[in-house]
């Protein structure tokens, strides 16, 4: 094992060089991904060719840990490349926490269709998270008529939910899931 990150002696979180390099290129293709703006929402958000489920392919190989510990790294480089600071607490709910909730999906990795029940919470993850930033950081940009909470629930949907409709139709076409199934093996070496 090469990568120890550790907050106490005796809890540990431990990538293989196996490991690291998957979620190294999981990251920069994902990063990538998330550059090609199929729709760009005014106010922030986008619609992506599918950067969220490469986000979330560290955890669905993996487990939880090591995805939550690689959706925090791409939360974080998201923030260093391309930042939108208006609060310290903005930064931790926008980037660390709505990021690093990309890595729920790691709770599927041995359930039957996992990536797709994975994949579907790591998005409810990452849409709370943007919820609660839009109500509590954004909610002055709600149009007249609208309040915080409500325009952060459906302006957050907008891109989030049309990202994860076109993720899952893409995942149900066999050649995806076949190429899915490869990749984990590879990654996992099963």
């Amino acid at each position: 094992m090469i990568n120890h990150i550790s907050s106490k002696e005796n809890s540990k979180i431990s990538f293989t060089a196996k490991q690291l390099a998957f979620c190294a290129v999981s990251i920069a293709i994902a990063f990538v991904l998330s550059n090609i703006k199929l729709l760009k929402l005014p106010m922030g958000g986008s619609i992506t060719p599918l950067s969220m489920l490469v986000a979330c392919l560290p955890g669905f190989f993996f487990g939880p840990v090591i995805g939550i510990v690689t959706g925090v790294a791409y939360g974080l480089l998201n923030l260093i490349v391309d930042p939108y600071i208006l609060f310290p607490a903005q930064v931790i709910v926008d980037y660390i926490l709505a990021f690093g909730a990309l890595g729920l999906s790691g709770f599927f990795t041995k359930s039957k269709n996992g990536l797709i029940k994975g994949y579907i919470v790591a998005v409810l993850g990452r849409y709370a998270f943007a919820v609660l930033s839009g109500w509590l950081f954004f909610g002055e940009y709600a149009p007249e008529g609208w309040s915080p909470l409500p325009y952060s629930l459906a302006y957050n949907a907008i891109y989030i939910f049309t990202e994860a409709a076109i993720t899952i139709i893409v995942l149900f076409l066999p050649p995806v899931r076949d190429l899915m199934i490869r990749l984990k093996n590879m990654a996992t070496g099963n």
